[in-house]
């Protein structure tokens, strides 16, 4: 029996803790909010998943230190922004070699790293190293809820522990890939959110499936030249961590991502779609460490800049559309856009 430690009791966190505690793990749950755990533990029922019913062996844990105790594995499930904060508190109580499997997805934008590299860089102001995997593909929580067939990718440059985390996380309803292209893996996971925002604007402002294909495929061919750019594998993005979280991030009600574009395409401010959404919009997170990335390896991206102008500077989006659609031609395989 694995001991698996949660960090985190979001959505995608809670649904893989009853996954995993399905599969015959012993989970335990931990968040800073406190508060909302007895009412976990008593009633055994988590309300933003459709009512999904917790199992009983999940434990719930108030204390960091005990939740990072003597476990095989530590999840983070955590918002990109809160990443370091809750590495650097939870570094003290982590053992060395510690396999630790990140959730989230987002890169940092002061330092330009990706999330195992920010978990990574906090341990080893603590003089640890540890094991980091990242697990990233087409997985909304509400459907793994459900035990939906679902697939995704663990990735590490620690083969030996993207295969352990496959072993522990695969079963009937979760068919789990390695790929060792981490970078290219957390960078789809993060630059995906961005292209959903702008396929949901797409909607919000009443265009069909062709606009929304378009913007699917050039976003994708946009993440793909800079994670070229980066030294990443470009089958990474081709794959279930690239194009699969593309499609499903990008066309899914589920996603918060989709859902806000859509209410900022129909004429809300980003600080209104996302007070509607009530949930953290990563795609916005991710817009800052995206341009710092643009510059720095001299990549083109226009759609990314786009879906910024709208977000951040008050662009009209479908004057920015027309913007778009009247660019210098190109040819379509051409690596410039």
């Amino acid at each position: 029996m694995n001991r698996i430690g949660v960090i985190g009791a979001g959505t995608w966190g809670m649904a893989l803790a009853r996954m995993l505690a399905n599969n015959g793990s012993a989970v335990s749950v931990w968040t800073k909010h406190a508060e909302k755990l007895d009412g976990y533990a008593a009633n055994r029922i988590y309300p933003a998943l459709a009512n999904m019913k917790i199992p009983e062996s999940i434990e719930f844990d108030k204390d960091l230190s005990s939740l990072c105790s003597g476990k095989d594995v530590i999840m983070f499930a955590v918002p990109s922004l809160y990443v370091r904060n809750t590495a650097r508190d939870a570094a003290p109580f982590i053992n060395e070699g510690q396999i630790i499997v990140n959730v989230g997805k987002g890169i940092e934008a002061d330092t330009l790293l990706t999330l195992t590299e920010v978990i990574e860089d906090e341990l080893k102001k603590t003089g640890k190293s540890v094991r980091t995997v990242a697990l990233s593909g087409p997985t909304h929580a509400e459907e793994v809820a459900k035990d939906l067939p679902t697939t995704i990718v663990s990735s590490s440059r620690d083969m030996e522990a993207a295969g352990f985390i496959q072993d522990v996380f695969m079963n009937t309803c979760m068919r789990v890939y390695t790929n060792p292209d981490t970078k290219g893996v957390e960078l789809c996971g993060a630059m995906k959110n961005i292209m959903a925002l702008a396929a949901g604007m797409s909607q919000g402002l009443g265009y069909g499936d062709n606009t929304k294909a378009a913007l699917i495929t050039r976003g994708l061919a946009e993440i793909t030249r800079l994670g070229i750019a980066m030294g990443c594998n470009r089958d990474t993005f081709a794959g279930l961590a690239g194009l699969g979280d593309l499609i499903v991030t990008a066309t899914s009600m589920n996603s918060r991502n989709n859902r806000a574009g859509i209410l900022i395409g129909g004429g809300m401010s980003a600080e209104e779609a996302k007070k509607e959404i009530g949930m953290v919009v990563e795609g916005i997170n991710a817009l800052p460490a995206a341009l710092e990335l643009a510059a720095k390896y001299n990549v083109e991206m226009p759609l990314t800049f786009a879906v910024d102008s709208i977000i951040n500077h008050g662009a009209d989006p479908k004057a920015t559309v027309t913007k778009l659609m009247q660019r210098d031609k190109r040819d379509e395989t051409e690596l410039t856009d």
